[in-house]
């Protein structure tokens, strides 16, 4: 048996109150990554928007998929309380990978 798979949904960050990018995964290392080396997305690639400032792990990639779907439809300012409500500082969260 294998292990189960977890689905993020995820926000990086160019710098505090800088760009944001929303995006969902099944392999957040592997996706930073590939946003880091400026591959896989125009949009990170363009603004920098390299540091992840927030993550959130589903079960299912229907789950994830409908909450990054929800998050592009928020405000901005209701992003950043999100954000700010689990990471104050905006640090790069990528070490708890």
């Amino acid at each position: 048996m294998t292990a189960a798979t977890i689905y993020y949904v995820y926000i990086l960050a160019s710098r505090r109150h800088g760009t944001l990018y929303t995006g969902v995964c099944n392999n957040l290392v592997s996706r930073l990554t590939l946003h880091r080396a400026g591959q896989g997305s125009e949009f990170v690639k363009k603004y920098g928007v390299t540091r992840l400032v927030y993550m959130e792990t589903y079960a299912s990639p229907q789950e994830a998929i409908a909450r990054e779907k929800q998050l592009k439809t928020w405000r901005r300012d209701w992003k950043i309380r999100l954000i700010e409500e689990n990471n104050l500082e905006w640090a790069d969260l990528s070490h708890l990978l």
